[in-house]
């Protein structure tokens, strides 16, 4: 194992700490953020992911980190944020020697953070890291886990988007109203079925053939379009972006024709600003980090002993999280983005406070 470098206090990006750590033999290049323990330990899954530099590796994983601090408190949760990333084409480079010494890696910081699973990380990967940590969630269901968090991260994105649709026009359905799906991957592909059962019409995307594929058998009634901009521009009622972040920015917000945008993607807006933006011109966005809550929510419950009645009525919640916020952003005069900020930081305050209360 190479050797770790802790950061306590990363300049102004409010985060308590970022360690790195590298193991040449296995080839290990992981990066962990811990944005906030004010609610408890740290929770966030890990990303494997080729990126095209350490600046852009570490640029997501404080990102991340931060909306998992923000995210867990919405979603009642007693954990903190956090987030890792490595470095690598999981597809060339994971491998059983290199999930350990991650494993290695997340023990050594004590329970500080715990990981699950995240874009390039699967059920089996925590298997495999949890044979060095106890602090991994997101395991099989053979292993006492919860098994696929994605689940019920389509659930509660369903039941954002549910919440939405009220606020918009009325009613807490997607029936007859048209969908654009942005990633068929592992949430988007459960999200188009609970669309689909709800009688939306979906319009979908993905730059993977084999997710395209898979639509195509499955839910053939599904229309393709090109690419994302095609999406975007499309006449849809609601945008779901499933895919990675960034996917509202200076360039799709303009060409957007839905008036609802709710998805599963972390970190949606491509900066500060986007959201009033969004605002100005008449689209209700659903913060992504509340209605994508339910993932993390279902590997939150496997910590006490996983239940997945109990998990799954936790995320069906996210649908009265999201229309508090939404009416809480009409009363204030803000974008739903700034009421959901203000309420996750209030959360954090009052109850983080309370460990200020010492006990013998």
């Amino acid at each position: 194992m190479g050797v770790f470098a802790s950061t306590e206090d990363p300049g102004s990006t409010g985060h308590e700490q970022v360690v790195f750590c590298q193991d040449k033999q296995s080839g290990l290049k992981a990066i962990i953020g811990i944005y906030s323990t004010a609610l408890g330990p740290a929770l966030g899954g890990t990303r494997f992911y080729p990126y095209a530099s350490e600046d852009d590796a570490l640029a997501d994983v404080l990102d991340l980190s931060r909306g998992m601090a923000y995210k867990n408190a919405l979603a009642g949760l007693d954990l903190g944020g956090g987030k890792a990333v490595i470095w690598g084409d999981p597809e060339q480079i994971k491998s059983e020697a290199l999930l350990r010494a991650y494993g290695r890696f997340v023990e050594s910081l004590a329970g500080r953070y715990y990981t699950a699973c995240d874009v390039g990380t699967y059920v089996a990967d925590m298997d495999v890291i949890a044979r060095e940590t106890s602090y991994v969630t997101g395991r099989s269901v053979e292993h006492g886990g919860a098994g696929d968090s994605s689940i019920l991260t389509a659930w509660g994105v369903f039941q954002g988007m549910r919440a939405a649709a009220e606020h918009v026009w009325g009613t807490p359905s997607l029936a007859g109203r048209r969908v654009g799906v942005a990633g068929l991957g592992k949430v988007g592909k459960y999200l188009t079925g609970h669309l689909l059962d709800d009688g939306a019409e979906v319009v979908a995307t993905d730059v993977n053939p084999k997710a395209l594929e898979w639509v195509r058998a499955t839910h053939p009634q599904v229309a393709l379009v090109d690419d994302a901009a095609a999406l975007v521009a499309a006449d849809i009622d609601v945008y779901a972006p499933c895919a990675l972040g960034g996917a509202l920015n200076d360039d799709t917000v303009p060409a957007l024709r839905a008036k609802v945008v709710a998805g599963a993607a972390n970190n949606q807006l491509a900066h500060p600003g986007i959201e009033k933006l969004l605002a100005d011109r008449g689209v209700l966005y659903a913060p992504d980090y509340v209605v994508n809550a339910g993932g993390v929510i279902q590997v939150a419950d496997e910590i006490e002993g996983f239940n997945f009645d109990r998990a799954k009525l936790r995320a069906t919640r996210i649908y009265d999280t999201t229309r508090e916020i939404l009416r809480l952003a009409d009363d204030e005069g803000v974008p739903p983005a700034v009421a959901a900020d203000r309420l996750a930081e209030r959360r954090m305050a009052e109850v983080g406070r309370l460990r200020t209360i010492h006990l013998r």
